[in-house]
């Protein structure tokens, strides 16, 4: 089977790739049955001589591979008929701006394979670039703080060759910090990232009882805390929900987050938020005298969604908006009274060499093996959404109206 690292084509340009020139080389070697291609590409992190020196073809024709593997979308002018492809296609759920994607994966009855739909048994997914949406998202966020206030200055993760020289940013700043209490939410592969960074400024973590009795009283120390779905959510009957009750039953529920609000500086986002489940806080929310939260760094970047203060998605060039409670518009992020907003939502495009080898040594062990063991744990059947004859799977079945237009 031939497998074919493909060129980004989407803009703006990502230079992310799935597989390094390193983990391929160990793959080649690795698997008797397969061949490795990479196509020709002037914006990968890893240039074309780099995978030539591993050994691995580079060229501009791809056509004769089975497997095609990228990041982004392809556009439909590239898609080639009758292949396997895995990206990240933004269709599962049922986004309108990718219809026609889906559509022209169909008509060309090629077999996809999305990255999110590669699970576990549980349903727990296997591979993603969430750590490093957490660790930069993390660090723009204090980027943001000492930029806004004028305490410090912290350069642009893009702007530095990996996450080791990004650390070293961080250790000039940690004296600088201002006795201030951040939030964290989530539990997952994002939050563990936003978690590396809090934890290499050696701020002081608290359990979330603890956190709001400190909050009665003036910050002395820069404190954080990481909060859960049963933290931030309550049963509309006034019960404590079970994390179950929270996933699978958002009509059961209401917000409790006021009561971290009042006595947070900072919000550092990590968490899901399924459809239909309440929001956080809402826009009049923030107009309560009681509202403190004064910067957000919105990883999780719902638009107008649970975090009421992210009314767009900011860019890796311009990172940071402000939002005026009051008016509910957007304005300078240094203007008295706004909330400063970070809501960058392709993240780990600012660190494409980390996030490369970190999304490759996954892939690496559970998807690759899987074409050559009869795909024994079942990871490709779960994750195939199309069919080489132009149908959706049963998986994904309900994405049939979307396709159709009617929803």
């Amino acid at each position: 089977m031939k497998f074919a690292i493909i060129r980004e084509r989407k803009n703006p340009p990502d230079r992310r790739v799935v597989f390094s020139p390193q983990q391929l080389h160990v793959l080649d070697h690795a698997f008797a049955k397969a061949e490795f291609l990479v196509e020709s590409s002037p914006i990968r992190i890893f240039d074309d001589a780099a995978y030539t020196r591993e050994g691995i073809t580079v060229t501009d024709d791809v056509t004769d591979a089975d497997v095609m593997i990228g990041v982004k979308e392809v556009p439909v002018e590239n898609l080639i008929p009758g292949k396997k492809y895995f990206f990240f296609s933004h269709t599962i759920k049922k986004q309108p701006y990718n219809r026609k994607l889906l559509q022209a994966i169909l008509d060309k009855k090629i077999e996809l394979y999305d990255h999110e739909t590669i699970v576990a048994k549980n349903g727990g997914r296997l591979i993603g670039f969430g750590r490093y949406a957490g660790i930069v998202g993390a660090y723009n966020g204090f980027r943001a703080l000492g930029l806004r206030d004028g305490s410090f200055e912290l350069p642009k993760v893009e702007s530095l060759p990996d996450y080791k020289a990004l650390k070293k940013e961080l250790a000039r700043i940690k004296c600088n910090l201002p006795p201030i209490h951040i939030v964290m939410t989530g539990s997952g592969k994002v939050a563990g990232g936003i978690r590396e960074i809090l934890e290499e400024l050696k701020i002081h973590e608290v359990k979330p009882k603890e956190y709001l009795q400190l909050g009665q009283f003036k910050s002395v120390q820069t404190l954080f805390t990481q909060l859960d779905v049963t933290d931030y959510y309550m049963r509309k009957d006034g019960y404590k929900p079970t994390r179950t009750e929270c996933y699978n039953n958002p009509e059961l529920l209401k917000s409790d987050f006021m009561k971290y609000a009042r006595v947070t500086d900072m919000l550092i986002t990590g968490h899901f938020y399924g459809n239909g489940a309440p929001y956080f806080f809402t826009r009049e929310d923030m107009r309560n005298e009681d509202f403190n939260i004064n910067l957000v760094a919105d990883v999780s970047c719902d638009i107008d969604g649970p975090i009421a203060c992210t009314i767009r998605p900011s860019t890796i060039a311009q990172p940071i908006y402000g939002y005026d409670p009051q008016t509910e518009k957007e304005v300078d992020y240094k203007k008295e009274g706004a909330v400063t907003v970070m809501a960058v939502d392709n993240l780990p495009c600012e660190l494409p060499k980390d996030a490369s080898e970190g999304f490759g040594e996954m892939f690496s062990k559970y998807v690759i093996p899987a074409f050559f063991n009869e795909d024994k744990d079942g990871v490709l059947q779960r994750a195939k959404i199309t069919t080489s004859d132009g149908q959706l799977t049963e998986r994904f079945a309900y994405l049939q109206d979307y396709v159709d237009g009617k929803e």
